[in-house]
């Protein structure tokens, strides 16, 4: 979400014109998108919960229109008919001239304005398809005291994302609230045939046959249709992700723009076997229609069905041998004189699929390229011989991603075992902040305080100086590469300097799992963190052990703003702080109002106590003074961005995996030269391995990947 805040705020900066709602004409979904946001984060709950209704409503408006237009034009200007002119391809570009404008004519008419208006960045219909906009929408609604269209805007959310931890525990609060109805846990996207097929299966599993086919029937006529959507919205605008490059030429840009088109119809199987809120496909989804249909029709006594059912089935695996068995006995039952002929929407589905996927191999072995096939019941003649082995190793990647994925919706969304949510956003009395338990055990944290005292005491600038933030305490500051680095040279213990690396990990995955499911987070810095109070400095302290500030944005108490721009890390998207310790005086994280003065939560550190929060200006945080003892912390930073992920950490990972390798190459060594001293040999004793410092080289000054310079890290550190 956080992600596209500045995107958004882009489009709906001021002087940005939208179409007045009264003039007919559709307004950009993106735009209205982009002003909702922008209202939410005023807390303006009547105009966000406005825009972005409209916006949800612009969206679902354009994608009737785009499926409608295609259709219609289809139809119009088919490439059917007696030839128009003596050359093909005189007669190839007059259709394709034709569809063009078709399709322009009609978007425009039904848009009411120019097509190209409608055109959002990737990202933004990632948002959309991610059902994104519902979960802002919940939030004003709730505001405004809509409780059941809160619940049901929650709910249409959820279904699509249900790892988003935080919207669980919203929705088990909703359950809980007096006065929420049942009724109102409605999806407002939902796809018709998945609830029918849902209810087929089960009605098949009771063996209530009759029933569970009339259901089953509606789901197969549904899938069907969807497939046609998603089939017509495969002719817009492609993006395939890659750079610009020099255009190619005319045949070969119609045959490139063509194949993409294929291919995108192709997938369109996965797509609407894709059921909202799981990753894998349904497999096989149009031939367990019919299978489960042939079995419920012959159970009830249907037989002329059920053999309709089972040669459409064969048409996907006529080499299936129990489907042959059956089809031989609705023979003998119908009698020789009986017509069994496969589904005519089925024979036109297989047939149109099989075209495709000749073209698209054809493409692939003559012009370059890849094609990952969806379907498994692909005959084997039809693929290239020198494309056949990739499609096997294809094939069973697929199954075996399949197989971990449905491993990981049987676990549930959160796989951290023994890991505790403590304190939720709504406890904390904000947005996005939340505070887990048991991270890291108390041993643990002992050997990573190890570490920290280890690192201290050595004589290369990481020894305790005076704070950045205050004269009252002693600042050390240990990152991950420096750690490996130490152990390397033996100043630190090893297992120690990756016992940091393995929990900033972990508490990475914690973070992502519960606030961006499905998108990566990337490190932006790690940084363990220890602030001793000085003895003998402590009286009448009025300081900060730091001073109240945002993560990604310049703090302006006065004017109630933070602003998203540099110096600050506008980069940053999340922040953690993993707590190590709780045996000193002070030092508690508090977050504020925007005035940097008014208090509205207060967390205490204790080991394992992993806090998380949004960098932005929702959540400005100081940290109180410590007056007795050392606390120590791991403060973690985290970004969407690739482009700004850590440098160092990259190096940090590598020096580890070259660390394990010299130790398990050490250990065979003092092996076998034990195993030559047994058997009496005289052998050459075992050479030592020292590690070798990293060969690459640190910058100690200027920016590191469009991060700030190093030296002004410590600004920001908890």
């Amino acid at each position: 979400m956080a992600s596209l805040l500045l995107l958004l705020l882009a489009l709906s900066a001021p002087g940005t014109s939208l179409f007045s709602p009264g003039s007919g004409r559709l307004l950009p979904y993106d735009l209205l998108y982009a002003d909702g946001v922008r209202a939410y984060f005023a807390r303006d709950w009547p105009r966000a919960a406005e825009l972005l209704q409209r916006a949800l409503h612009s969206y679902s408006q354009l994608l009737e229109a785009r499926r409608g237009c295609q259709s219609r034009c289809r139809e119009e200007s088919g490439f059917v008919g007696p030839p128009v002119a003596p050359s093909w391809e005189t007669r190839f570009f007059d259709r394709v001239l034709q569809r063009a404008e078709c399709l322009g004519e009609c978007l425009g008419r039904r848009l009411g304005s120019e097509p190209s208006l409608h055109r959002a960045s990737r990202e933004i219909q990632e948002d959309f398809e991610q059902r994104e906009p519902y979960n802002y929408l919940q939030v004003a609604l709730f505001q405004l005291k809509k409780l059941d269209e809160a619940v049901s805007a929650a709910h249409t959310f959820f279904v699509a994302n249900p790892q988003h931890l935080q919207m669980r525990e919203d929705m088990e609060k909703y359950q809980r609230m007096a006065g929420v109805k049942l009724e109102s846990f409605r999806d407002l996207q939902a796809t018709p045939y998945w609830e029918a097929y849902k209810t087929g299966v089960q009605l098949y599993n009771v063996d209530e046959y009759l029933q569970a086919a009339v259901k089953l029937e509606e789901s197969l006529e549904e899938v069907l249709l969807a497939l046609e959507d998603c089939r017509a919205l495969c002719e817009g605008p492609q993006e395939d992700g890659t750079e610009e490059e020099m255009q190619p030429g005319l045949y070969e840009a119609i045959a490139a723009h063509y194949t993409q088109v294929l291919k995108c119809r192709q997938h369109c199987v996965l797509e609407v076997a894709t059921k909202p809120g799981q990753v894998s496909a349904t497999d096989d989804f149009i031939p367990s229609h019919l299978d489960l249909l042939q079995f419920a029709y012959d159970q009830v006594g249907n037989q002329a069905l059920a053999a309709e059912c089972a040669a459409s089935y064969l048409l996907f695996y006529p080499s299936d041998e129990l489907m042959l068995e059956k089809m031989k006995r609705y023979w003998v039952e119908l009698g020789e004189g009986a017509s069994i002929t496969a589904r005519e929407n089925i024979q036109q589905y297989v047939q149109r699929s099989l075209m495709e996927k000749k073209l698209i191999y054809y493409a692939v072995e003559h012009l370059g390229g890849t094609f990952n096939d969806p379907d498994p019941w692909t005959p084997d003649e039809l693929i290239p011989g020198s494309l056949k082995q990739k499609h096997s190793e294809n094939q069973k990647k697929q199954r075996l991603e399949n197989l971990d994925v449905g491993e990981q919706e049987q676990r549930g969304p959160f796989t951290f075992e023994g890991i505790t949510v403590t304190v939720d956003s709504h406890q904390l009395n904000g947005s996005q902040r939340v505070v887990f338990d048991r991270v890291l055990t108390d041993s643990e944290c002992k050997d990573i305080l190890r570490l920290a005292k280890a690192a201290g005491s050595t004589e290369d600038g990481y020894r305790g100086r005076q704070s950045p933030h205050t004269p009252h305490e002693r600042f050390e500051g240990l990152t991950v590469l420096k750690a490996l680095q130490l152990a390397q040279d033996g100043t630190v213990n090893w297992r120690d300097a990756k016992l940091l690396l393995h929990a900033s990990e972990k508490s990475r995955k914690i973070v992502e799992s519960y606030f961006t499911p499905g998108k990566r987070l990337h490190f932006s810095f790690t940084h363990l963190v220890c602030r001793t109070a000085i003895e003998g400095d402590q009286d009448d302290r009025m300081d900060l052990s730091h001073p109240v500030h945002a993560d990604n944005c310049l703090l302006d108490p006065e004017g109630k703003e933070c602003w998203r721009e540099p110096p600050a890390y506008v980069y940053r998207d999340y922040s953690g702080i993993l707590y190590l310790n709780d045996d000193f005086h002070g030092g508690d994280l508090f977050f504020t109002e925007l005035d940097a003065v008014t208090i509205t939560a207060q967390v205490h550190p204790k080991c394992g106590r992993l806090v998380a929060f949004n960098s932005g200006g929702e959540n400005p945080h100081g940290v109180w003074a410590v007056t007795r003892g050392r606390r120590c912390a791991i403060a973690l930073w985290y970004t969407l961005s690739p482009e700004h992920a850590e440098q160092e950490r990259m190096e940090a990972e590598d020096l580890m995996r070259q660390g394990d390798m010299e130790q398990e190459s050490s250990h065979t060594d003092v092996e076998e030269h034990m195993r030559a001293d047994h058997s009496g040999a005289s052998p050459e004793p075992p050479t030592p391995k020292g590690r070798a410092r990293s060969t690459s080289r640190r910058r100690t000054s200027g920016s590191e990947s469009g991060q700030q310079p190093q030296k002004l890290r410590a600004r920001d550190e908890f």
